[in-house]
């Protein structure tokens, strides 16, 4: 981290999520992050070999019936759009940027300032970069899916999804918990 507010900062939303966080992978993703984070001074740097914060948007319209998702290029999968934090302790401004930058979508807003979701997810070795954590911390954003957006050179394609089709296009257990908590919201 960058100095020792930064990483209250942090910790203080992480906190905040961790008396919401009802589901134990999630429950046990918060508690990892958080020593990791109370660890690791350089968490929110790529430097940061074991693994570091990223911050991700799950996009959704107003009915909360579709989520805008991007098929990502690197990872071969259908997922939110997020990215690393790249030293910024800014987790909504990391989400909403990279929000922006991989969808194109003009006119997204917070739905909460809170802390969404929270998650842990290996990524493998890829050329010269050691596989490593990815301490993601989600936000939920709105878009209106009427809005055209644009898929960029991360992406192999963006789509609105309804949310009973998402688990056809990545069934892992992260990306169902934020179908059921949207359901829930």
């Amino acid at each position: 981290m960058n100095n020792d507010s930064e990483t209250a900062a942090i910790l203080r939303l992480l906190d905040d999520h961790a008396t919401r966080a009802v589901d134990p992978t999630e429950a046990e993703a918060v508690d990892f992050i958080t020593k990791f984070v109370r660890s690791h001074p350089d968490a929110l740097h790529r430097s940061q070999v074991l693994g570091h914060l990223t911050g991700s948007a799950w996009i959704v319209d107003a009915p909360r019936t579709r989520t805008l998702l991007t098929h990502h290029r690197k990872l071969d999968k259908w997922l939110q759009p997020g990215g690393h934090a790249d030293g910024d302790p800014d987790l909504r401004a990391v989400a909403m940027r990279e929000a922006i930058e991989e969808t194109g979508v003009a006119g997204m807003g917070f739905v909460s300032e809170r802390i969404y979701d929270v998650d842990r997810h290996w990524i493998p070795v890829r050329g010269e970069v050691a596989g490593h954590w990815h301490l993601d911390i989600r936000f939920m954003i709105e878009a209106d899916p009427k809005q055209p957006f644009v898929v960029t050179d991360e992406s192999h394609d963006l789509a609105w999804v309804a949310l009973e089709d998402v688990a056809r296009l990545n069934p892992e257990e992260s990306m169902a918990r934020l179908v059921r908590k949207t359901r829930t919201f």
